[in-house]
């Protein structure tokens, strides 16, 4: 089953915003819940990167790849990569896994690979 991550569009201008929020900051003029959600797009480009080694007991791993990717509709969002060796400007597509696991409880989030 495929999981996705979703924006949020104005409904009074359009404006996509990622994350939720509960005014739109284009605007300002709708009130709470006045937005639609819009699936977030899977592909984009690596602009930054960086590789965690000092990580809580929960994670199992040595180290862990964290990336800033702008999706192709121009949202930015962090994820996981699973990349050997990121390059800024790389392309890359996301997939939705879990990136977290405690006791009996799943946490899922946006993991990028090389496209």
């Amino acid at each position: 089953m495929s999981r996705d991550i979703y924006a949020y569009r104005c409904r009074l201008c359009g404006h996509l915003h990622y994350p939720y929020r509960m005014v739109c900051r284009n605007c300002g003029e709708n009130a709470h819940n006045e937005f639609d959600p819009e699936p977030l797009p899977k592909s984009g480009t690596l602009l930054t990167f960086t590789e965690l080694y000092a990580l809580p007991a929960e994670y199992e791993v040595p180290k862990l790849g964290l990336g800033i990717v702008e999706l192709e509709n121009g949202i930015r969002i962090t994820g996981q990569l699973r990349i050997d060796e990121p390059r800024m400007g790389m392309k890359v597509r996301g997939e939705v896994e879990v990136v977290r696991s405690e006791a009996y409880e799943d946490f899922h989030g946006m993991v990028f690979f090389e496209a």
